[in-house]
């Protein structure tokens, strides 16, 4: 596959990149060589290869959910910056 400068611009609509003329040639040249060395994968004889979810065959030690006492308020505002009686404050963020 080639990459042309419809594709191109295209391309750089999505990542909202912009190109002078000069970088746009060297771009599709790149992208055009980027995208031939993909096609040949599909030379590699896959048969009988197992598609690989993770990258390794570790697995996570994972603890069990237990139900424990939760923080109180008072505690959980102790080191709080800005507080009122139940919530801390936090400068506004929107209009």
């Amino acid at each position: 596959m080639k990459v042309d400068r419809t594709v191109l611009d295209k391309i750089a609509h999505l990542s909202r990149l912009e190109f002078d003329e000069k970088d746009a040639e060297k771009m599709m040249a790149d992208m055009s060589a980027i995208v031939s060395w993909v096609e040949q994968l599909n030379e590699v004889d896959t048969e009988g290869v197992e598609p690989l979810t993770t990258m390794t065959h570790e697995v996570n030690n994972l603890r069990k959910d237990e139900v424990t006492p939760h923080l109180a308020h008072d505690k959980a505002l102790l080191n709080a910056p800005k507080k009122d009686s139940d919530y801390f404050r936090v400068p506004k963020v929107l209009e």
